[in-house]
């Protein structure tokens, strides 16, 4: 597929799919609005100034610049002029509140629906998976996981109670756990051992980590003359196993940490035919975005295998609420996991990914929608004013004073709120932007492979 087409197939793809998990969830609302004989005044997919609307019914339907969300705008309903703008000011007759609250909870409603459509369709065409096995690499037996008995060709097949099989699962379950202390179980010839391991902090994550060595590395496939690479005395065939004392166990993990170091001298272990040899590189730093680079061509491009069936509808749905749980777990105790807010993604940052997981994939961006609408039923659940859980707290409070509440508190409340929301989708977008600079240059990549053989699904431990 030429550039131009995948450009336009990526642009276009991520808009459909994006847009229809707004669209299915403020349908949900906007369906149940008009069972429930509310007035409905407009219907939009995301915020901001208009591209396009018409109106039907007495009901203007719009697409708006910022894909950020949409709305409904329902004014029996506590609204904020701030994202809908301000109503006609028509009188109108009041709705209860147990209405409110279904008109509310349809919109995530209906997000868990599609999620569970998608993860059918994934179940029938397969999930692709990345083959990077959880396999330790070489162990020091000196170290306090050594001397612990962990060796080297051990598999870790669970990570504090949770099933793994590759190393982004081990890691990521590490670095949301609540403990710095996590049981690592570990499979070594058909036996399966229980090891209690103590994370460590990297300072280029800020998170905690697991301090094992994963067996496979990325290799150097080529050296550019002149380049950092070159002057560190990189050489091909070279296998990186570290770098800035993180143990490297994928390119794009590596490609990651050396554009967080422009300019910066770093250590770099690399694997030389027998020989360990340990060098130091200063990545150039790009003049315009500052990330760093060292002139080297990196082998080993993601592979992915495709399980066909795929994971049952269920267990896809179930472990997007676990992960999605456990990250807000992690944020909420962000004193003992590291987890905050720097470490989480907006709107650019979540196209971004969509975007990369569809140029490798029509079935990964499939999977990521699931999480997508999940991650929108849960978060818009949460009882903040301006969500859908804050509609929902105050129609109870509404029901349990058995009037309404002053229209001037809830507007106040509301558009405060939906001041806050606002900035602080801007910071986390601000981050996406400067800080995940990768994330886009991923868009439109496609150097994944995907292979063609399809395996069953791997069984839990």
């Amino acid at each position: 597929m030429s550039s131009i087409f995948t450009v336009l197939y990526v642009a276009i793809g991520v808009v459909l799919l994006f847009g229809a998990a707004i669209f299915v969830h403020e349908f949900g609302h906007y369906w149940m609005a008009r069972r429930c004989g509310l007035k409905v005044e407009a219907f939009a997919i995301g915020f901001g100034p208009k591209i396009f609307g018409w109106t039907k019914d007495g009901i203007e339907y719009s697409w708006r610049w910022i894909p950020a969300g949409g709305f409904v705008k329902l004014p029996q309903m506590i609204t904020s002029e701030a994202l809908e703008g301000k109503g006609d000011n028509e009188p109108l007759p009041p709705v209860s509140p147990w209405a409110k609250i279904l008109v509310a909870i349809a919109g995530p409603f209906m997000n868990v629906v599609f999620a569970f459509v998608i993860a059918t369709v994934i179940y029938f065409v397969g999930l692709p998976v990345l083959v990077n096995p959880s396999i330790i690499g070489t162990v020091d037996l000196d170290s306090p996981e050594g001397k612990l008995g962990i060796r080297e060709g051990d598999r870790i097949v669970a990570v504090n109670g949770e099933p793994v099989r590759t190393w982004q699962e081990a890691q990521t379950i590490s670095v949301t756990a609540r403990t710095n202390v996590l049981p690592v179980v570990v499979e070594r010839g058909g036996k399966r051992l229980t090891f209690q391991l103590h994370t460590v902090v990297h300072p280029e994550f800020g998170l905690k980590v697991l301090d094992l060595n994963p067996r496979d590395h990325p290799e150097v496939m080529d050296v550019v003359a002149g380049g950092a690479g070159e002057k560190a005395g990189l050489q091909r065939n070279d296998v990186v196993l570290s770098f800035a004392g993180v143990p490297v166990a994928s390119r794009d993990q590596l490609i990651e940490l050396i554009q967080k170091r422009g300019g910066q001298t770093t250590e770099i272990v690399l694997k030389r035919g027998q020989e360990q040899k340990t060098l130091s590189v200063t990545p150039q730093a790009d003049p315009t975005t500052n990330k760093g680079r060292i002139g080297v061509l990196l082998g080993s491009p993601n592979v992915y295998q495709v399980i066909k069936p795929g994971p049952t509808p269920w267990a896809q749905v179930s472990d997007v609420w676990n992960k999605t749980v456990a990250t807000l777990s992690a944020l909420i105790h962000s004193n003992q996991t590291g987890v905050g807010v720097k470490d989480l993604s907006g709107p650019p940052g979540i196209l971004a990914m969509l975007a990369a997981q569809l140029n490798t994939d029509y079935r990964l961006a499939l999977s990521f929608l699931v999480l997508l609408n999940i991650n929108l039923a849960i978060i818009n659940m949460l009882p903040v004013p301006v969500l859908d859980g804050g509609h929902i707290m105050m129609s109870i409070i509404e029901r349990i004073r058995r009037r309404p509440m002053s229209v001037r508190v809830v507007e106040y409340t509301t558009t405060a709120f939906a001041v806050l929301l606002i900035s602080f989708m801007l910071y986390v977008s601000f981050n996406d932007v400067t800080k995940r600079f990768r994330t886009f240059t991923d868009m439109f990549r496609g150097d994944s492979k995907i292979e063609q053989q399809e395996t069953k699904p791997i069984t839990s431990p």
